[in-house]
Formats: structure tokens, C-alpha cells, sequence
């Protein structure tokens, strides 16, 4: 899972997101070319679009995906905010329309944590090279029996620093 590329995809990148069953980008792409480089991993690739994102993106994929997988009700979309703070307009989808798990970005900041209603809200962070952030970052998990099971994550190294 990641978001916040900006139009990045560096083979680092590429490596984990080869290694996922699914490869989730919560918004803020940059570029075709990242969804391009992606789906030619030959996974399935879901994504939502962000702030930055163009009518060429928003065209491809949605501001929002829902769907059940392994039990569990996911909610994609580029701004939420973090569990505990959601804003009304967030909560309020959630109450017409449950869902598990919540993924967002846009904030450039890695965060997990349960909202006080329940739904598991996760941010990758970002793994472009454009933001404040300072390092770039990646999430994986495992769904087994209707959970989220073995979050990792992916550190890819300081912002302003390609690595090898």
C-alpha cells in the first residue's frame, strides 16, 4: 500500500509493490506513468485519486474505493485523517456506509490506529520525493480470518535521498 508518489516510482518501490498480492495507492499519484509502471507488475492495482492528481487521472481511477476483500469492508480515499480526528463529512459516509478499514493519505504522515467508532484507519505515508515528509514510507499487511494481520512497515529511505 502506498500513496503520496507525486509522480515518483523508484525500483525500491517497484520491488515491494512486485512482492504484494494487491497494490493499493491512496491518491496524490503525479503521473499516468506510475499507473502504468504498476499495473505492469501484473497485479491487480487500485487506487484513488488526490488533490494534485489531473482530469487525465481522475478519469482512470475514482476520489473513492469501496470493496470487500478477506471479510473486510475498505474504504480508499486521498484525505480522511487520522483515527480520533476524522471529520464530519468522513464520519458521516462511514455511519451511511460502514466500512472496516480506511485508507487515506495526502497528510505525508505514516499512521495506524483504531477511531473511537470502530473502523482501523490507516496512512501509508509517502514514498515520493516531494513533501515534507522525511522519510519515504510503505505499508504491507496480511488478511487472514477477517483481520488485518502482520503490518509492516517499509522504510525506503530519507526523502531528499534516492537510494539504490
Amino acid at each position: 500500500m502506498l500513496s503520496d508518489t507525486h509522480g515518483h516510482l523508484d525500483d525500491r518501490i517497484l520491488v515491494h509493490a512486485a512482492a504484494a498480492d494487491e497494490i493499493w495507492h491512496a491518491g496524490d499519484v503525479g503521473s499516468l506513468d506510475v499507473v502504468d509502471r504498476l499495473a505492469a507488475l501484473g497485479k491487480p492495482v487500485r487506487g484513488v485519486y488526490g488533490n494534485i492528481d489531473g482530469a487525465t487521472l481522475r478519469r482512470v481511477w475514482p476520489q473513492d474505493q469501496r470493496f470487500t476483500l478477506g471479510g473486510l469492508r475498505f474504504w480508499i480515499t486521498h484525505i480522511a485523517g487520522p483515527a480520533g480526528r476524522l471529520p464530519a463529512s468522513i464520519k458521516a459516509a462511514l455511519r451511511s456506509e460502514p466500512a472496516d478499514v480506511l485508507i487515506c493519505g495526502h497528510s505525508h504522515i505514516l499512521r495506524v490506529g483504531r477511531d473511537p467508532s470502530g473502523v482501523l484507519c490507516i496512512n501509508p505515508g509517502a514514498c515520493g520525493v516531494h513533501g515534507f515528509h522525511k522519510v519515504r514510507t510503505m505499508l504491507r499487511f496480511t488478511l487472514r480470518d477477517g483481520q488485518v494481520c502482520d503490518l509492516a512497515v517499509i522504510e525506503l529511505g530519507a526523502r531528499g535521498a534516492l537510494q539504490p
